[in-house]
């Protein structure tokens, strides 16, 4: 047998094993393929399958926060409602515990009643008749007291606004080195300055009474009503029901209450020249009738001596005071 023949018996041997193996092996083969393609399949599917339900899960997650604050606005709502008639109708004694005086009730009556008294006694000194005598002794006692309470009120209450940024800066800074909210109201009614101070302090008594944290600062604005205090209970309110960063609400609470104070400065200095002039306008009448009775009292001692006379200065009076109401409320700003 020569060369040639061996190298083809090989060649068709080898040709021979390699399709028997092929017819053997490939269904094998095509069964792994196709087992292969299924589980490539089956796991695209799960992975598809997981991406849904964690998009599924994502969506009901955010309707159940949108509607836990929707709920969370709607009680804070009836919650401003039941503020708003606490501080639209305030008691005597109340105004007196906004205005920091620990007299009681009957004290003020009893200042008043000695006001009145004093002032119309020396109004008897100075010659005025019994019936104008008793008139300014009746509004010296009604309403002297009144105007020191009203502006020790808002004395308070502008000293709270200046104070209270800070004092949410430090809460701020407290949550976010690890502190506990109850922890950083401690610490504001235990260093910073008054009222800030003991308005905080009534705070953190009313949570070691077991009182909520939402409740203690709704008594926060009807202690101080103003709208720092408001927007600081609805930030409460919010991130106690709703959950959240509480340290960023904080701050952008605070950069918005800086914010209103550069407004409010900004539009008292804008507002001075109409005030200035206000108050001349309002001072110029008494101005020129104490000169003209100091220069020539028998020219003007027809005003207070005459019945005519004392008609025409209660009319003057009267106007007078309604124009200078007037002038406030036109210079006057609310924030």
């Amino acid at each position: 047998m020569d060369i040639g023949a061996v190298l083809l018996f090989v060649i068709l041997s080898t040709v021979a094993a390699g399709g028997l193996a092929f017819a053997v092996l490939q269904p094998r083969i095509d069964n792994e393929k196709k087992t292969q393609q299924r589980r490539s399949l089956v796991s695209r599917n799960e992975s598809d399958r997981m991406a849904h339900k964690a998009t599924r899960d994502r969506l009901q997650e955010q309707v159940k926060r949108r509607k836990t604050i929707q709920n969370s606005l709607k009680d804070l709502e009836t919650r401003q409602k039941e503020r708003d008639k606490h501080v639209a109708k305030v008691s005597l004694g109340r105004r007196m515990e906004q205005a920091g005086w620990t007299m009681s009730v009957r004290q003020f009556w009893l200042i008043g009643a000695g006001l009145g008294l004093f002032a119309a006694l020396v109004s008897l000194v100075f010659g005025a008749p019994l019936v104008i005598a008793l008139g300014i002794g009746l509004i010296a006692g009604l309403g002297l007291p009144r105007l020191f309470l009203g502006r020790a009120r808002k004395k308070r209450f502008a000293a709270f606004t200046q104070e209270f940024p800070t004092a949410i800066d430090l809460i701020v800074r407290g949550v976010k080195s690890g502190l506990p909210l109850n922890d950083t109201l401690k610490m504001i009614a235990s260093e910073t300055s008054e009222p800030v101070r003991s308005e905080f302090r009534r705070i953190v008594e009313s949570q070691q009474l077991g009182m909520s944290i939402t409740d203690a600062v709704e008594r926060l604005y009807r202690n101080i009503p103003t709208a720092e205090s408001n927007f600081f209970a609805i930030v409460i309110g919010i991130q106690s029901q709703a959950g959240g960063n509480l340290s960023e609400a904080l701050g952008n609470l605070s950069k918005v209450l800086r914010e209103r104070k550069k407004m409010r400065d900004k539009i008292q200095a804008v507002s001075m020249e109409a005030k200035a002039s206000a108050g001349i306008i309002g001072a110029l009448p008494v101005v020129v009738f104490a000169l003209v009775t100091l220069t020539n009292p028998d020219y003007i001692s027809l005003l207070y001596t005459n019945i005519y006379g004392q008609i025409l200065m209660g009319i003057s009076a009267f106007w007078m005071l309604i124009g200078v109401v007037v002038m406030k409320n036109m210079i006057n700003f609310d924030f």
